[in-house]
């Protein structure tokens, strides 16, 4: 099984656009998800390379920090 990575949010807020799909191959620094805060939309970047395995939340969800967003293969 390969290893996993879960992305979690950084800070709490709205998922205002999410930038992949499952299956999705990703480098380090793509732009995964957008959650807005206080009016400012703030992205989420892949640590590094991967496949998007699953994807936890959906636009419009309202998240805390820590949430789990998705993970990576």
């Amino acid at each position: 099984m390969a290893e996993q990575t879960e992305i979690r949010a950084p800070m709490a807020g709205k998922v205002v656009s999410i930038e992949i799909n499952i299956g999705d191959k990703v480098d380090e620094d793509d732009e995964l998800v957008i959650l807005e805060s206080l009016k400012m939309e703030t992205p989420v970047y892949s640590p590094g390379t991967g496949t998007v395995a699953d994807i936890k939340v959906k636009n419009g969800d309202y998240i805390e920090e820590d949430d789990l967003l998705l993970v990576l293969e």
